[in-house]
């Protein structure tokens, strides 16, 4: 994680920093997560990460930049899948008498949108597989067993 106070320069992360507007403001500057990946996968960080852990090349990095950023937007969309199975759950909650259909259709959507984003997980997974060198291979191997790397 990497803080800033105060300053314009580019920090130890190589993202922009962010000035106080006021010499009396402190301003943090993080990298969290983000959103769409279960323990924090996110495309700039794991990307930085995975270059460093795995020794990627640039064509390797380029590709895998790809790669994540497909994994994010599937993930991205069951959010949206969630929020709108939540909402149908709210209709089924809230009808009188209950709408069993609407609490089903909710269910469906879930499984569908798990199931989606498992085989996104699957079929990146493959990707990655193909552009590594056997011994990167080995070390990615070892980050998902050791739970470093969570997909």
């Amino acid at each position: 994680m990497c803080s800033h106070s105060r300053s314009m320069s580019r920090g130890r992360c190589g993202c922009e920093a962010v000035e106080a507007s006021h010499p009396s403001q402190h301003v943090e500057h993080h990298h969290y997560p983000g959103p769409g990946f279960p323990g924090g996968l996110g495309v700039r960080r794991p990307l930085r990460f995975l270059g460093w852990k795995l020794s990627l090349s640039e064509s390797q990095v380029t590709e895998f930049a790809t790669v994540l950023n497909a994994l994010k937007t599937e993930r991205a969309q069951a959010e949206v899948d969630d929020r709108r199975a939540l909402a149908l759950l709210a209709d089924a909650a809230d009808s009188d008498p209950y709408d069993s259909g609407k609490a089903d259709e909710a269910v469906r959507l879930r499984v569908r949108s798990t199931e989606q984003v498992q085989q996104k997980v699957g079929e990146s997974l493959a990707r990655m597989h193909a552009l590594l060198e056997p011994e990167q291979r080995s070390r990615l191997a070892y980050l998902l067993r050791t739970g470093t790397l969570v997909m």
